[in-house]
């Protein structure tokens, strides 16, 4: 068959992509950003749109028509600059639907999750919902997978912090440690996906996905502790309005593109655990529980340095910020001082003029690095400037190396830094 997935890059998205391959059927994947994923999938035709911009009929009928089935496994979280949850999880779904049915009916299996609870009223649930309910009644062959917390060999949003809470040195620091939660394999949602695809799975159906077990989330971060081979340390229990705080940082950090996963919607989600609806058609048997999944995937060191540095990466992006922007901001408090090195080589006024220059540069990279989209480019931009201000330095002024204050030596750390964000920058 001819598979059409939607965020086909994407954490559930891509081990869709491997099993349906391996069973022999071609696939297209959809996805905002294809450029790695050409070189990862070279068997998969790839596509670059953003399900933002396809709202209307028109923009899936090609896709559609050319299509025996669609996999839809894109989603997001919560809306910020980034994102748009009613364009992608509902307005576009919809027009998906209205192009499969003009194409004669397609099969449409849609991951979704539970959208009742605390937060069936946030967008990330609503539109979620919205969309189901409109898959349901559009006539066409459907299946709703409804996974609970997917686990697999790689790790993305609330896996990505398990994992890094369970690297914390000397103590797990933990909100809601008794909060229950259910989970499930990222390969038995593929699998699922697969038995759908070749009709184990009736169309009509609307299941979920959790193995049996009932974890608390003290459970999950010490079995991920475990499974990473570190000595087991003391849970500390903070207090649950810790939590208001840090995702009101969060959400300031999503309107600038950064996809945390402490926004205040998956707090909201995880105040009451990751469970399953009881009125909801049975699960599927035979789900690996979380000890079995890990152990599937005996952990390297490249998991503990992820672990290690998952929640290092914001700090190291704030401080260069803070760098930069520093470095800007106080020549200007006296930039007769401030340009006063250059006076030896140019007259008052061109120095004062470079000085300001350098000043505005500086303040423009600390700025940047904080909005995501452009966060690689002004990376780029610091090692470059950085590179000119120790060449500039050494040549014109190399007593600089000298000075006790340090302001050539402090730049190598900084170069050091920049590095360690470019090397941990890609999100997928």
């Amino acid at each position: 068959m001819k598979i059409l997935i939607l965020g086909a890059t994407g954490f559930i998205g891509s081990e869709v992509v491997r099993s349906l391959h391996g069973r022999g059927h071609a696939i297209t994947g959809l996805a905002r950003s294809v450029t790695r994923a050409t070189d990862k999938w070279p068997f998969v035709t790839w596509i670059s749109a953003d399900l933002a911009r396809m709202t209307q009929a028109s923009n899936w009928n090609a896709l559609v028509g050319d299509h025996d089935a669609i996999v839809n496994c894109a989603g997001a979280l919560q809306d910020g600059l980034s994102d748009d949850l009613a364009a992608t999880q509902e307005k576009a779904m919809l027009a998906l639907y209205e192009a499969a049915a003009q194409a004669g009916g397609r099969l449409v299996i849609q991951i979704s999750a539970r959208t009742a609870g605390a937060a069936a009223d946030l967008p990330f649930l609503a539109t979620k919902r919205h969309a189901d309910e409109a898959l349901t009644a559009s006539g066409l062959p459907y299946v709703i997978l409804r996974p609970a917390l997917v686990v697999g060999r790689n790790a993305h949003g609330g896996t990505a912090l398990v994992r890094a809470l369970a690297g914390c040195p000397f103590i797990l620091p933990l909100v809601n440690s008794t909060m229950p939660v259910r989970t499930v394999a990222v390969d038995d949602v593929a699998a699922a996906v697969c038995a759908a695809i070749d009709g184990e799975v009736p169309p009509g159906s609307d299941l979920e996905l959790a193995a049996e077990e009932t974890l608390t989330l003290q459970d999950m971060v010490t079995t991920h502790r475990q499974w990473l081979g570190l000595p087991p340390a003391p849970v500390v229990n903070l207090p649950a309005a810790l939590t208001r705080p840090v995702s009101l940082l969060a959400d300031a950090a999503g309107r600038l593109g950064w996809r945390s996963p402490l926004r205040s919607t998956a707090m909201t989600v995880m105040s009451e655990g990751i469970i399953v609806e009881s009125e909801a058609q049975p699960t599927m048997t035979s789900l690996k529980t979380l000890k079995q999944t890990l152990t599937a995937h005996p952990s390297g060191v490249q998991d503990l340095w992820f672990a290690r540095s998952y929640l290092l990466k914001p700090l190291v992006i704030l401080c260069l910020s803070l760098f930069w922007l520093l470095s800007g901001l106080i020549p200007l408090l006296n930039i007769n001082e401030a340009a006063a090195h250059f006076l030896a080589f140019m007259p008052q006024a061109p120095a004062i003029a470079l000085t300001l220059a350098t000043c505005l540069t500086d303040i423009a990279l600390g700025v940047a690095v904080l909005w995501r989209p452009l966060a690689r480019k002004a990376l780029i931009g610091m090692l470059l400037v950085s590179a000119a201000y120790l060449t500039g330095g050494s040549l014109l002024e190399p007593g600089l190396w000298l000075d006790p204050l340090g302001p050539l030596v402090k730049v190598l750390p900084s170069i050091a830094l920049t590095f360690v964000a470019l090397a941990t920058l890609d999100e997928r």
